[in-house]
């Protein structure tokens, strides 16, 4: 098949907003996404669909019918939606849907029909992982007709014709059936925030000392902030996504101001794919642990060997 499983580092890498040159300068950039063809035009007025496909009737005419002429998604990137939160998109920018109707084990699509017309099949081959999504997520499932459709994480995927430009996601929600793809394959879903004190950062960095780890850095709650030890400075690049990234939230920039006794150097913002914005020192992403409730709390210390508190240099503690 001719999806593309290998992503290189620099296309995981992602742009740095300060400082540039001291984190890995043009090496940060991801590659420049490939041209796909957008998503089909939408069905011609007046053919329904019923509520699993989309309320009413879309505009336009001549959709491609599975198997005949369903494009494929190209270079994919994650978009951030502030309602939905951060979502799958090809790469002209549109949303890439899963339907509930479907299955993932074994990868099988039920979307015939009519409900190929208002949902184009998005056709395997030519698919690049995004920058932070595991290439191994995605595979193909050959359909009804013998054409291939690319799936993610077992699921087939799907635009929705109704969406006319990048950044739409009209088909959220759709017959409370249809959802947008997020990076890991799951449903999009927008993460609460987590309360304070227990795994979130505050705009503020400091040093605290501990028995153990001696002088060590905190964020303005006094919780402490780790590294990990598959993240990269050169280039700058989070490898902490998905479920990862709910475990361990990112630090948020601090300004230098409110950054005490902590060195300078490669003290920038990383803009992650999923479209947050990182704290890094030394031009090394920092985070925060969940298991942590109460500063002072050095829970994520040595967790899986990867995850180590941050001295006020930027450097791995490793003593435990």
């Amino acid at each position: 098949m001719g999806i593309k499983r290998g992503t290189t580092l620099a296309a995981v890498a992602v742009a740095v907003a300060l400082t540039a040159t001291a984190c890995g300068g043009d090496d940060t950039g991801a590659g420049a996404a490939k041209p796909a063809g957008a998503a089909a035009p939408a069905p011609a007025s007046g053919s329904g669909y019923g509520s699993d496909y989309g309320a009413g009737s879309a505009s336009g005419s001549g959709a491609n019918p599975a198997g005949s002429g369903a494009k494929p998604a190209g270079q994919l990137a994650v978009a951030q939606n502030d309602t939905v939160g951060p979502v799958l998109t090809d790469s002209a920018g549109l949303t890439l849907y899963r339907f509930d109707k479907d299955t993932a084990k074994p990868p099988k699509s039920n979307c015939e029909g009519d409900c190929a017309t208002a949902w184009p099949v998005v056709a395997a081959g030519d698919a690049t992982a995004a920058a932070g999504m595991d290439p191994a997520l995605l595979g193909e499932v050959v359909r009804g007709d013998g054409s291939k459709q690319l799936t993610v994480a077992g699921w087939p995927v799907y635009r929705f014709a109704k969406d006319t430009k990048a950044g739409d996601v009209n088909g959220q929600g759709v017959g409370g059936t249809w959802f947008a793809f997020g990076a890991d394959g799951k449903k999009a879903a927008k993460a609460a925030a987590a309360p304070a004190g227990a795994g979130q950062a505050t705009g503020a960095l400091t040093v605290a000392k501990d028995p153990k780890l001696g002088d060590h850095i905190v964020d303005g709650n006094g919780m402490t902030v780790y590294r990990f030890k598959k993240d990269t400075a050169w280039p700058m690049a989070s490898n902490c996504t998905g479920d990862c990234v709910a475990k361990w939230p990112v630090v948020p920039p601090v300004d230098k101001a409110d950054a005490k006794g902590i060195v300078e150097k490669g003290f920038s913002v990383l803009d992650r794919p999923d479209g947050k914005k990182q704290q890094a020192i030394d031009c090394w992403p920092v985070y925060t642990f969940t298991g942590d409730k109460k500063a002072g709390d050095i829970n994520g210390q040595g967790v899986g060997g990867t995850w180590y508190a941050v001295s006020p240099d930027g450097k791995l503690i490793t003593t435990s």
